[in-house]
């Protein structure tokens, strides 16, 4: 199979609309970590990522009937933008059917690469099941964005101008997965003539696709994926794909979205380019895996995937990425309600910087305190602020790794509920960013459930967080539960979730 794949990827035909990305070593990472880190630009391709790659070799190759009745993708993100471009390279038309929920600026960098854009459905289900309706109808060719054999060749490229790049010896090569494409590509060359080199695949902890088939030996659809790294956000790794890396993966790291925001600090540190969530994973990998195997000069290598981040979206990512470095312990504190407490805290905190501190009158004898502290990215740090709190006699709670604590409660702390608020459950929930989705929930809960408390942030993606209080009287549970199936949302109950109780209940 490797045979093939090399013959496939040595005539690949991407360099008509593709460059050669750079291979640029990472100084500050390179310091930091004390071994030689190079990242792959993929992000400096014309479409902002490696997917034009793939998608060029597919599209050049197909027959000229197939070319005159046009291609067509069910996608809200780079595949969309390579296959436009492609398309538009060799005077094909081009059809990408996205989401509703797909932002602007994804839908006008589609549009303004000459393809025809149809928005479709509130999922990628929604609009890959009309894409492939158009396939039946109008005979229009589908380009899978992954699990095709030439989009896998294109992509395998990149692996072709690494072992090119880099003289010295690799010992391991780290690479964002989601649907495979991109590491089966690398696996296939680099395997085919260096087997000694690692192969590392990189997933976001929210859709593991492929470290749950490797686990299971052979190919499984997770019940659900988290959106934060879009990009990888894939159920169930290609069949093409997975024979490859069932067979060429040395392993697979995975990262939480915490530890994504701190790798597109890193790349940006030495890059001075934002990558998206998804570009950054093989970093975020690379450093998990120096901090396990304690290795040192070294060369590893990371593909930076990707660059088509939205701006929005960065808020986010900068709130976060002192916690996904370990730089930054959030943590809820009881202080007593008297002059110069405050100080006194302060005072214990050292040199360590206070990132945030939140705080409202709660009675005469005590106050609650969310705060932010910056502490050093050396092992324990973490846990010694918390030993010397506790040694000096304050009620400490870490709330560092709390979801809601991080997204919701740090805007919100402002105090408890009235005693009139009883039975109250809080709920957290993922809303599809489309007109009427509040609405909705509105009309299915809130003539029924009480809400006692609403909270809601956009991040920049096709989904807001929303934390929502709702009184439940005693013996409609059930009611409530068969309103939530029926609302069709994702959610999760936090009515036992520390934070909430420490500050809002």
């Amino acid at each position: 199979m490797l045979n093939q794949y090399l013959k496939k990827i040595l005539s690949a035909r991407v360099y008509d609309v593709a460059i050669e990305s750079p291979l640029h070593q990472a100084p500050f990472l390179t310091e930091r970590l004390g071994n030689r880190i190079w990242l792959k630009r993929e992000d400096e391709q014309p479409v902002y990522s490696f997917k034009i790659r793939g998608a060029y070799n597919k599209v050049v190759q197909l027959t000229d009937e197939e070319k005159a009745k046009g291609v067509v993708a069910a996608s809200a993100g780079n595949h969309a933008q390579g296959l436009a471009l492609a398309a538009k390279e060799l005077g094909i038309k081009a059809t990408i059917v996205m989401p509703r929920t797909t932002p602007e600026i994804k839908v006008k960098s589609v549009k303004a690469r000459g393809a025809k854009v149809v928005l479709h459905g509130d999922a990628f289900d929604d609009a890959y099941a009309y894409s492939q309706k158009l396939v039946a109808e109008k005979g229009m060719t589908y380009i899978h964005p992954y699990d095709d054999p030439e989009t896998i060749a294109g992509q395998g490229t990149i692996g072709m101008e690494i072992l090119r790049q880099m003289r010295d010896p690799i010992d391991a090569i780290f690479i964002p997965v989601g649907g495979g494409g991109l590491i089966a590509g690398v696996a296939a060359y680099v395997k085919a003539l260096r087997p000694e080199v690692r192969i590392v695949g990189v997933e976001s902890t929210e859709s593991a696709s492929l470290a749950a088939a490797l686990d299971a030996g052979e190919r499984v659809i997770l019940p659900q994926v988290g959106i934060f790294a879009d990009g990888v956000a894939v159920a169930q790794v290609g069949e093409n794909t997975w024979e490859i890396c069932k067979d060429h993966v040395d392993e697979v790291i995975t990262v939480t979205p915490d530890e994504i925001c701190a790798a597109v600090k890193d790349t940006f540190d030495d890059t001075r380019a934002v990558c998206e969530p998804a570009g950054a994973l093989s970093v975020a990998g690379l450093k998990k895996y120096v901090e396990r195997e304690g290795c040192d000069n070294q060369n590893l290598i990371a593909i930076l995937s990707g660059a088509n981040v939205n701006f929005d979206r960065l808020r986010y990512i900068s709130e976060v990425a002192e916690i996904g470095e370990g730089r930054e312990v959030i943590l809820a504190v009881t202080i007593p309600e008297q002059p110069g407490s405050f100080q006194k805290f302060c005072s214990l905190l050292g040199k360590r910087p206070i990132t945030e501190f939140n705080y409202r009158y709660g009675d005469d004898s005590r106050a609650q305190i969310y705060v932010g502290v910056k502490v050093g990215a050396e092992p324990g740090a973490r846990q010694a602020l918390l030993d010397e709190l506790t040694a000096q006699e304050y009620a400490v709670a870490d709330l560092t790794d709390n979801e809601i604590a991080k997204y919701h409660i740090r805007h919100m702390v402002g105090g408890h509920a009235p005693a009139s608020v009883d039975d109250e459950h809080l709920y957290r929930f993922e809303f599809p960013e489309r007109p009427g989705a509040l609405l909705n929930f509105l009309r299915t809960l809130g003539k029924r459930f009480n809400i006692s408390l609403f909270h809601y942030r956009n991040h920049g993606a096709a989904y807001g967080r929303v934390l929502v209080g709702l009184q439940v009287p005693e013996g409609t549970e059930a009611e409530l539960r068969k309103y939530l199936k029926a609302l069709g949302y994702r959610y999760w109950d936090e009515s036992d979730n520390a934070a909430y109780h420490l500050f809002l209940k």
